[in-house]
């Protein structure tokens, strides 16, 4: 039996799809840079970002200066335009993602989240609406380790104090994290509830044939039982 349920954040419970868009290409454009060589300067800091060695302004400045174009507007003007787009995106947050949080806690189910976040989105997530329903929360930023390692998905077992197969993991796959729940021990579902909004090339998971799939949030109480 399912005591636990545990959420991904991104493409699960809310969408960086919804409304204004901020990516690597759109930071490259704004600051005329070439964007493949921004995109390998970005992406050199990723590990750092979501694991809380580096905030996003600083992972900004670093990218730049890897690329001798560092100056301080250029850092203010990208991190400014992300906080910009991750408004919309948590402004946005569907009503059902609330509802099915808020039916988890009326049956007396226990709620988990991990999220692979910067800064930036760690401020968001835990101002939004969604982060009081959480009995135990795991961000990347703050723990320092972060999907798919499998420390992660311990410490949250061990947080909730349910055993690995009464805990159930929803997520839209990306980062290996399906495949990570799985391995610990927890049952898995991918949710495409926002899969179609997702755009090359950021579709963060293809559709995962070895997990079951929801394509509506109410559909995962279905897998309570």
């Amino acid at each position: 039996m399912i005591k636990a349920v545990v959420f991904d954040m991104f493409e699960t419970l809310v969408t960086l799809f919804e409304g204004r868009t901020y990516f690597h290409e759109n930071i490259a454009e704004d600051l005329k840079l070439p964007k493949d060589k921004f995109k390998e300067a970005w992406h050199m800091t990723e590990k750092d970002r979501t694991r809380g060695n580096l905030t996003i302004e600083e992972g900004l400045e670093k990218a730049l200066m890897t690329l001798g174009s560092y100056e301080k507007e250029s850092v203010e003007l990208t991190a400014g335009k992300r906080r910009e787009a991750l408004s919309d995106s948590f402004n946005n947050i569907p009503e059902n993602s609330i509802e099915l949080l808020r039916k988890l806690k009326g049956k007396g189910i226990l709620t988990g989240l991990i999220s692979n976040c910067y800064s930036d989105e760690r401020e968001f997530i835990k101002n939004s609406p969604l982060y009081p329903y959480f009995d135990v929360a795991m961000l990347s930023y703050e723990q320092g380790i972060g999907k798919p390692e499998p420390e992660i998905f311990r410490r949250m077992i061990k947080a909730l104090e349910v055993r690995p197969d009464e805990c159930l993991y929803v997520g839209d796959g990306g980062s290996g994290e399906l495949f990570a729940a799985r391995d610990a021990g927890m049952k898995t579902v991918q949710t495409l509830v926002f899969h179609d909004k997702a755009f090359v090339p950021h579709i963060p998971c293809e559709i995962l044939p070895e997990f079951p799939h929801v394509h509506k949030q109410s559909e995962i109480l279905d897998y309570l039982d």
